[in-house]
């Protein structure tokens, strides 16, 4: 998944502490025996690496990256790889345990991994940044590979750095292997589609919702927090829909318009100015009032913790669409929980990028590749039957979205580990 906001961390939890109790809570649930909690609720492998890059002024500066797998159970470890200054490795574990019952949720056979470098992308050139990638690429080049760890782009990652990445594994082979990385440029065996899956996914998710709750989507009044690739996307396939999108942001600030912003229009803006701030017919909003205005939807499609039990109360949403990964605490989850608010959880809502990087990995490896409708439609049926799956265990145990998209991805997995066993 794409994303451009900044991490924000509770002092009381970070994220993979969040990451544990949240699966705590669906074993539990599940009454998982102790021996398969054991097993899958730790990660395999966690890689640390250091990363000297020579500079421009021809310094070398040294970077820290990690890569970790949390589980191959079933499948080989799928996750992106974020460029941030605030990464740490308990982050990584995060996002890469998340990754795990995210790729079970949408049942596609990969498990979790993820990966990051401590850097600000924004601070280095071209070329520092190629050398900082292909350094990183040839650091965890043992444990990656189209059979056993797949990486893609996250947080400030594009496809040109997945093409250094997959360029660097293809030389050390003597070979091109395409298959080693996904969200590629189209040229390199890229995806038609994967570019907009997460934020398609958003609104797959999203609209069925509307449809299970009763809320036509037409008119619906959608607030969407973070306007990097995932935000802006969902918020122009809801615009398409037929929702009125009233208040967006970006790092730089908040626009609002009761009447609903033209979505292409705030594309475009910011596309030409880097910013939706100034967007003409607007008023600017501080980020508080964002999330704290009525309306029928709200994305969050920012960084991890940015809904917690300090502002959850604020919120006045009757759906909130996780867009980007674990931006609701679990103590914000109670807060939603008692006021009735609706909550399509990150390893559900946002798994649209995942999916579609399937995809790509399934054409690499086939070298056949399909046409963007054909993307498109395997998207909306995989996200669809997903939701619906969810659905039924939120309907049939009583419990809130985020408890049942666990159950149903932890289930799976502790399935696959019953089955195979343990070696030796």
């Amino acid at each position: 998944m794409l994303a451009t906001e900044t991490t924000t961390v509770t002092a009381e939890k970070n994220a993979y502490e969040v990451a544990l109790e949240n699966f705590d809570l669906a074993a539990n649930a599940l009454e998982l025996e102790d021996n398969v909690r054991a097993m899958i609720k730790y990660p395999e492998r966690e890689l640390k690496v250091s990363i000297p890059v020579r500079m421009d002024s021809g310094k070398i500066i040294r970077f820290e990256g990690y890569r970790v797998q949390h589980s191959t159970q079933r499948g080989p470890a799928k996750g992106g790889i974020r460029y941030h200054p605030n990464v740490t490795i308990d982050e990584v574990k995060a996002l890469a345990t998340w990754m795990t019952w995210k790729c079970a949720v949408v049942n596609i056979p990969y498990g979790g991994g993820k990966g990051g470098v401590t850097c600000d992308p924004k601070a280095l050139s071209l070329g520092e940044l190629e050398r900082l990638t292909r350094r990183y690429a040839s650091a965890i080049l043992p444990i990656i590979g189209p059979e056993k760890d797949i990486p893609a782009p996250d947080v400030y990652t594009t496809p040109q750095i997945m093409a250094w990445i997959m360029d660097t594994y293809s030389m050390m082979k003597g070979y091109p292997v395409t298959g080693v990385v996904t969200g590629k440029p189209i040229s390199l065996g890229g995806s038609l589609g994967r570019n907009e899956a997460t934020g398609r996914g958003v609104f797959y998710t999203t609209r069925s919702s509307c449809q299970n709750l009763g809320i036509p989507l037409q008119g619906a009044r959608t607030v969407v927090q973070g306007f990097g690739n995932a935000g802006s996307i969902a918020a122009n396939l809801m615009h398409e829909g037929g929702a009125k999108v009233i208040a967006v942001n970006d790092t730089k600030g908040c626009i609002f318009h009761p009447k609903g912003l033209d979505i292409p229009a705030v594309v475009a803006f910011k596309n030409r100015t880097g910013t939706v701030v100034g967007f003409p017919a607007a008023e600017r909003i501080t980020p508080e009032e964002l999330l704290s205005l009525d309306c029928e939807v709200l994305i969050p499609a920012a960084l991890e913790n940015a809904i917690t039990e300090d502002n959850a109360h604020t919120i006045h949403a009757r759906i909130v669409s996780e867009a980007a990964n674990g931006p609701v605490t679990p103590e914000a989850d109670r807060i939603f929980d008692q006021n009735g608010i609706f909550l399509i959880p990150d390893i559900l809502c946002n798994a649209g990028g995942v999916t579609v990087s399937y995809f790509e990995w399934v054409q690499d490896e086939n070298h056949l590749f399909w046409d963007e409708n054909d993307v498109n439609a395997k998207l909306e049926k995989i996200m669809t039957r997903s939701f619906n799956d969810v659905f039924k265990i939120h309907v049939d145990h009583k419990v809130n979205m985020r408890l049942a998209a666990n159950m149903l991805g932890v289930g799976r997995v502790a399935e696959a580990c019953r089955v195979r066993g343990l070696y030796p």
